[in-house]
């Protein structure tokens, strides 16, 4: 039976050889490894499906041997996230193998149909996918055709299941170029003919991952020949490059699986997966409100701001006419300065009763303009050399406008009419020549930064909005609050918990207690600096263990592994001034006890601080990442 549902010799055929085994329902798909069917085994009362080896194939004996070799070997595998096969028989001239049915839809037919996938469901389906990888590698069996269509997802919980290990490469066909396997997902080496491992499989993987985020394979061609020899002797496009919307650091994955030489891939399934989970959780999810307060309820720049300054600046020029010019210029003055500071504080008050604090701005600044940097990266926006111009222009006129306000007043001074006049006439041309191209210049730049959230970054980690903070928590008295913690780092979280506690301590311990929240403030930024770098070493690290650096890369896991232990002795002595705190607020621990706890934090701070300090002079002749203190932008 065709899928159409038309009978066929075939399908009455081998449905005759299975009577009393196999109820065969109906033709699934065929191609050039097969035809599979859906079938209720009779005895079990379960469906099932069956995979035949085209009977022109099951005539030859090496191919066919072949196949029942690999086919039993594939159904040794048990995971997950591979599809079981069940057994494997030969019936009356027919090869075939049973293997579990899902109902689902292979990722090529998902990709064809709903265009590509996003980068929160493709990094989930290739860690499974990966895992599948891994187990079946550390049992021997390598897959040799990773390919979207053999690939499935499952309906009912969206896991992705990797079908025919083994399998493919026997039974497939060989093209009009002789050519065996699928061309846009084959490895460089397998094209050539030489032997494989489980590094091919990793080419594959990313060649499906390509396909999986941009919806076409890595290379294209009117040939398998024509695509072999792209695939042997062309880098592919980075992904970063292609204009979708995949991270930064997933797309580096994805191009480093479809690096031409082997050593040059991640080292193993089972490392790509746990480089595929970290590419997942390194972004913590920002609450929503704080999303919003980075995109918009942190900002003086919407509708309101335009009409507040139309009416101050009416309001102003009412009372100069009305009163004198100095009264008017004092209540432009005040209200330049009173609104923006209500605003903030307000703005400050609404996240405090979130449960947020003044520190979770930091990261969550950072988070958007990281996610502004791999969304601009990708337009490859041109017009640098406009944007410079432009920019110079406006410097250069708005500079000569204020060197020519003192003129205008000492023409005016020495009543010099004519020259003030003219000074006025040219100032204003200038301004407004400064402000047009000034206002084009920042346009372009736009285009390529997000300079708006770097403005609002610096105001809300700077002094301005540090104490806006501060007098919002003062108009909040002492009312609690939940502390939303879920999206803070570890040091993060601990730090403000500290804080917390101590800020509800009587007034006389705080001062026995000396600063407390400045040192809380030096752990919790050591501990961030040394988490950051620790992320660069291990990058710097996997790279140069592609390049077979060994010598260069066992110094860096010395100094990764120092910078752990220093990691670990920060966090750990934030949470023992936390505990400490705890015991003290229940009266099961005294003043001094904690006293001496603090000292100890000092030293570690301090330690951290000399290792920063030693580290950053030696790293300016190096090639790797600069320690530097992160910064609010």
């Amino acid at each position: 039976m065709t899928t159409s549902g038309a009978p066929d010799s075939l399908f009455l055929a081998f449905q005759l050889a299975l009577a009393g085994r196999y109820s065969i329902v109906r033709e699934l798909g065929r191609g050039g490894m097969g035809v599979v069917y859906l079938a209720h085994e009779v005895h079990l009362d379960r469906l099932v499906a069956i995979k035949l080896l085209p009977p022109e194939k099951a005539e030859r004996p090496q191919l066919r041997e072949h196949f029942l070799r690999e086919a039993r070997l594939a159904a040794r595998l048990s995971h997950p996230h591979i599809i079981a096969i069940h057994s494997v028989d030969e019936v009356g001239g027919f090869v075939f193998y049973v293997m579990s049915y899902v109902e689902g839809e292979t990722l090529a037919e998902r990709v064809r149909t709903r265009g590509p996938v996003s980068a929160s469901d493709g990094v989930r389906m290739l860690r499974e996918v990966a895992w599948a990888l891994g187990y079946a590698h550390g049992m021997g069996v390598v897959h040799r055709d990773v390919k979207p269509d053999n690939i499935l997802i499952e309906a009912s919980s969206g896991r992705a299941l990797v079908a025919d290990f083994g399998i493919a490469a026997v039974a497939g066909d060989a093209g009009e170029d002789g050519v065996r396997g699928t061309p846009e997902f084959m490895s460089p080496e397998q094209a050539l003919g030489k032997d494989i491992d489980a590094r091919s499989d990793l080419y594959g993987l990313g060649a499906t991952a390509f396909y999986a985020f941009t919806g076409r394979p890595p290379f294209e061609g009117k040939s398998p020949t024509e695509i072999l020899a792209r695939q042997v002797t062309e880098p592919p496009a980075p992904l970063a490059s292609l204009g979708h919307a995949v991270p930064r650091k997933l797309a580096s994955l994805v191009d480093q699986c479809l690096a031409k030489e082997p050593t040059e891939r991640p080292a193993s399934a089972d490392a790509l997966a746990e480089q595929l989970g970290g590419a997942i959780e390194q972004r913590r999810a920002l609450p929503v409100a704080l999303r919003a307060f980075v995109r918009r309820n942190g900002r003086m720049d919407g509708g309101g701001t335009m009409i507040y300054s139309i009416a101050l600046l009416v309001a102003s020029t009412a009372i100069s006419a009305s009163l004198n010019m100095q009264a008017g210029f004092a209540t432009f003055v005040a209200g330049l300065t009173a609104a923006p500071a209500a605003f903030a504080v307000l703005s400050a008050r609404r996240l405090l009763r979130l449960g947020f604090a003044h520190a979770d701005l930091g990261p969550a600044f950072r988070t958007e303009l990281e996610n502004s940097r791999e969304e601009r990266a990708v337009e490859r926006s041109g017009g640098r050399f406009l944007e410079r111009l432009l920019g110079g222009i406006a410097r250069v006129t708005l500079s000569f406008c204020a060197v020519s306000i003192p003129v205008i007043v000492i023409a005016n001074a020495l009543s010099a009419g004519g020259l003030a006049n003219a000074a006025l006439t040219t100032t204003a041309m200038c301004l407004g020549v400064g402000i047009f191209t000034g206002t084009g210049s920042l346009a372009l730049m736009q285009s390529r930064r997000d300079i708006d959230t770097e403005f609002w970054s610096r105001v809300w980690m700077g002094r301005f909005g540090k104490l806006a903070f501060a007098l919002a928590r003062r108009l909040r008295g002492s009312a609690p609050v939940a502390q939303a913690m879920t999206h803070r780092a570890t040091e993060l979280s601990l730090s403000l918990a500290a804080e917390q506690l101590y800020e509800r301590l009587p007034k006389a311990t705080r001062q026995t207690l000396g600063d407390l929240p400045a040192l809380l403030e030096r752990l919790q930024r050591a501990a961030q600096m040394l988490r950051t770098r620790h992320e660069e070493l291990t990058s710097a690290i996997e790279s140069l263990r592609r390049g077979s650096d060994e010598t260069d890369a066992e110094a860096l896991r010395e100094e990764r592994d120092a910078l752990h232990d220093r990691l670990t002795a920060a966090v750990s002595a934030l949470e023992t001034i936390r505990l400490n705190l705890l015991r003290l607020h229940a009266g099961s621990a005294a003043v001094e006890g904690l006293t001496t706890h603090i000292g100890l934090a000092e030293e570690v701070s301090d330690e951290i601080e000399r290792m920063v300090a030693a580290r950053a002079e030696i790293d300016a002749s190096l090639r790797f990442p600069r320690v530097v203190e992160p910064t609010p932008v």
